[in-house]
């Protein structure tokens, strides 16, 4: 497994440049460059399991979601999966929700995988939910 650091892109193996300028482009937002890094049978899965197959779909789940969004990628990390080479990205979310409150230090882990210079798939996780709960009071 290799480990990248955004602060050095230019050394990253080409997966993980393929990664970090998709995400670099969904997080302006701009789902027009965004989907150049996208296979045309691409599959999305978001938090909750919501499936998107296009950069617009998770473009507008997240203005549903936050007024704002963006991700500190923090590492890259590459291996070759069965299914092709595998880019995991882990970093923090930082922004505002709907209400104008800001949030940062949300724990987001990506998953995708690459093949012919193309993210075909993209698994996302992160803390939101658990944010959601504790500003509802709901804490254990």
């Amino acid at each position: 497994m290799t480990h990248a650091s955004k602060h050095r892109r230019d050394a990253m193996p080409e997966e993980a440049r393929i990664v970090y300028d998709y995400l670099e482009a969904s997080m302006k937002p701009d789902p027009e460059t965004a989907a150049t890094f996208l296979a045309e049978d691409v599959v999305i899965t978001f938090t909750g399991g919501r499936v998107f197959h296009e950069a617009s779909g998770p473009t507008g789940f997240n203005a549903m979601r936050y007024k704002w969004v963006k991700k500190d990628m923090v590492s890259f990390d590459i291996a070759q999966g069965v299914e092709g080479t595998v880019v995991y990205s882990t970093g923090t979310l930082y922004g505002e929700w709907p209400d104008g409150t800001a949030f940062e230090g949300n724990r987001y882990i990506d998953r995708f995988v690459v093949e012919g210079g193309k993210i075909v798939k993209m698994d996302v996780w992160n803390d939101s939910a658990e944010r959601i709960l504790t500003r509802r009071g709901i804490t254990a």
